[in-house]
């Protein structure tokens, strides 16, 4: 069967897909995108992530292209025709087709993009096996809250990291904190046991795996702390993971070649993927989804 791609109001095969040479995205960046996962035929997180599109909409006064309700239509309907078990959605809207002048064009319609593809179940096995992450210096624009389409730091990033020989790259702020990875959210356990991620403002993209985790935890009993941690303390955490729709829960056993702890994942890291996969299978994902920074 051929990958079927919506595009602008057709369903197409995903090869012939194509938008115009002017559209907004394609000049300028001028779009936002969601990635949601699938797990066992059930979209993980979806009430979030329409919530955060929502949210990375608003703040670049980019108008939907349909109501919420009919967008999801369309998601599950791009699903459905690819046979999409466990895989990925992947939703693109921008502001659309105008001649090229950097000032908002007049009287343009949003453009859309949904694609989807299938991928392997969910592997605890492999979740569990550690990464190698390095550290970057953050030169991103200062609005990381809003899931822009302009990612050129993190495409550069991503590839030092392949380059290194690392799975993932955590970008570090002028104050030498950790905000987070180039797809994914960073965690570390503290000596004392506490789980720690940044807390969500313009400084981090706020995942939708990262409030499940989080949510998770409440449920759980585990204590965390939503803040900024510096590398040093990285270096000497207990544990590390980082969190994202691909990613998962996924182990972090070293930082720039550092090992983190006894360089194998650690307890309360494998304790979170097990209360994670709970969640996302019981609750379908995080519940309180209203704030994004």
């Amino acid at each position: 069967m051929s990958r079927i791609a919506y595009v602008n109001g057709q369903y197409v095969p995903h090869q012939d897909a194509a938008v115009h040479i002017e559209d907004r995205g394609y000049q300028f960046a001028d779009g936002v995108y969601e990635v949601f996962a699938v797990h066992q035929g059930r979209m993980v997180g979806e009430q979030g992530h329409m919530d955060r599109l929502a949210h990375s909409l608003g703040e670049l006064r980019i108008d939907w292209p349909m109501s919420a309700r009919a967008l999801g239509v369309i998601i599950r309907e791009v699903s459905r025709r690819n046979r999409v078990r466990d895989g990925l959605i992947y939703l693109q809207i921008t502001r659309g087709v105008a001649r090229r002048d950097h000032s908002f064009p007049d009287n343009t319609e949003s453009a859309l993009v949904v694609t989807a593809r299938r991928m392997p179940p969910l592997d605890k096995e492999q979740l569990r096996k550690g990464v190698g992450v390095i550290t970057i210096p953050d030169i991103r624009w200062q609005r990381h809250d809003i899931k822009s389409v302009s990612l050129l730091p993190n495409i550069i990033g991503k590839q030092q990291a392949r380059e290194a020989g690392a799975y993932e790259a955590w970008m570090v702020n002028n104050e030498g904190m950790i905000t987070e990875g180039t797809a994914s959210n960073a965690w570390i356990v503290t000596k004392d046991g506490e789980l720690v991620t940044h807390n969500a403002s313009h400084a981090i993209l706020n995942g939708i795996t990262r409030l499940s985790v989080l949510e998770a935890a409440v449920a759980a009993g585990v204590p965390f702390s939503e803040r900024a941690f510096s590398v040093e303390e990285a270096m000497q955490a207990k544990e590390a993971f980082v969190t994202s729709s691909t990613s998962h829960v996924k182990a972090v056993t070293s930082i720039d070649g550092h090992s983190i702890g006894n360089g194998h994942i650690g307890e309360l890291t494998s304790r979170m993927l097990d209360l994670y996969v709970d969640f996302i299978e019981t609750k379908g994902g995080p519940q309180n989804t209203n704030t994004w920074n």
